[in-house]
């Protein structure tokens, strides 16, 4: 169980650094104009919020990565915060941007945590 607990966390933070790379470095491509459907003209005038955006998305990432490599209590306790960040930060963004966010972000997080919590 601890295996699939670390997978799923490791999910987690891979499915946060692709939205720190959307968020950073391709909001103004097409790509990232897709993924977000934004206009070019947005994009561009909204670029600098994205790349902050972004930034914390990439901390995210950092607290979940220290938690697989820290294990133990230290490591399960920064994976309870930080999967606890992400779900409050999908809940966030699905009431207030995208239903989408909820199933993208807060859902894999959810089952992450639920995992590692019965795993401990």
């Amino acid at each position: 169980m601890k295996i699939l607990a670390d997978v799923l966390i490791a999910l987690v933070a891979l499915i946060h650094v692709y939205i720190v790379v959307l968020e950073m470095f391709l909001w103004s491509k097409p790509r990232g104009r897709a993924v977000f459907g934004t206009t070019e003209e947005f994009a561009a005038e909204s670029a600098p919020l994205a790349a902050n955006q972004g930034l914390y998305n990439g901390f995210l990432v950092a607290g979940l990565v220290f938690a697989l490599v820290a294990g133990g209590s230290t490591g399960f306790a920064f994976a309870v915060f930080f999967l606890v960040c992400v779900i409050v930060a999908g809940l966030y963004g699905g009431f207030t941007v995208s239903r989408r966010i909820l199933v993208v972000q807060s859902a894999p997080a959810a089952v992450a945590l639920l995992v590692a919590v019965l795993a401990r």
